[in-house]
């Protein structure tokens, strides 16, 4: 499913198999692409943690970018992304995957990184990241996931997602990484859906890996920090009637703003 928001391979070749398996030469190696609706209240640590983590690159002489797509904030998202030294780019649409795919557009990467504005990622998890890409079987990869708080019921929930993730492969959209030829040439995000396009995404390079003798992986020996915010944002009641309706109307959960709402209506 290809989006028009995305590049081509022609439009931008994949690195070379000489500069992917002994190093990189003169470029760009990883675009750090984070979408951003709204987020002037935790975007500010997150880049500076993102930036901090970023030394497991530059340790290898990579060079590195930082973009964020403001995804049609109406708060100081994009003044903030630019004070800490990010490209940024504009999505007029609010959708997830629009985000990304505008990141990815225009980012210069090699390898793209796709980092939720909530999320924190440690300079050991971008080593691993680094490790992954240079043993050059690697096609694209996530992490599991922690939340920044201790809850015992979403704490639950996160490890049953952790299992299923490492079980079938599925790249949690708060963190992915993947070889920018390969995003492009599935044709990046779906911009039909407004929740679980990673899921769909991982589907896609899952089937190029095959056909390509690589593999997609999850790391787990550092996993991600998150924010648990959703999780007191929003009543038991409320989150129960998402779930309901997800089981019940997975495809309008899955195609519509409005039932995607826990993602879509600017709660912070």
């Amino acid at each position: 499913m290809h989006d028009e928001n995305v590049m081509s391979p022609r439009q931008s070749a994949g690195p070379s198999c000489k500069a992917r398996h002994t190093g990189y030469v003169g470029r760009v190696q990883i675009s750090v692409i984070v979408p951003a609706f709204n987020e002037e209240k935790l975007l500010g640590a997150s880049l500076a943690e993102i930036q901090a983590a970023t030394a497991a690159f530059t340790r290898l002489g990579w060079k590195f970018e930082l973009v964020v797509c403001d995804n049609n904030s109406t708060d100081r998202t994009a003044d903030i992304a630019r004070a800490a030294g990010a490209k940024v780019v504009f999505e007029p649409v609010n959708q997830i995957a629009r985000a990304r795919n505008a990141g990815a557009a225009a980012a210069a990467g090699d390898w793209l990184i796709f980092v939720d504005a909530d999320s924190h990622p440690s300079a050991e998890l971008f080593a691993d990241v680094a490790e992954q890409i240079r043993s050059a079987r690697c096609l694209a990869g996530g992490v599991t996931v922690r939340l920044d708080e201790k809850m015992f019921i979403p704490g639950l929930i996160t490890q049953l997602w952790n299992g299923i993730s490492r079980w079938n492969r599925f790249m949690a959209g708060s963190f992915i990484f993947v070889e920018a030829a390969a995003f492009r040439q599935v044709g990046g995000f779906s911009r039909e859906l407004f929740a679980a396009e990673e899921i769909d995404l991982s589907q896609r390079l899952k089937k190029l890996a095959r056909e390509m003798g690589r593999r997609i992986v999850i790391l787990h020996r550092h996993p991600l920090k998150t924010s648990a915010r959703k999780m007191k944002l929003y009543t038991a009641r409320e989150h129960l009637g998402f779930f309901v309706r997800a089981v019940f109307n997975q495809r309008r959960m899955l195609t519509s703003r409005e039932a995607a709402f826990i993602w879509y209506d600017g709660r912070r």
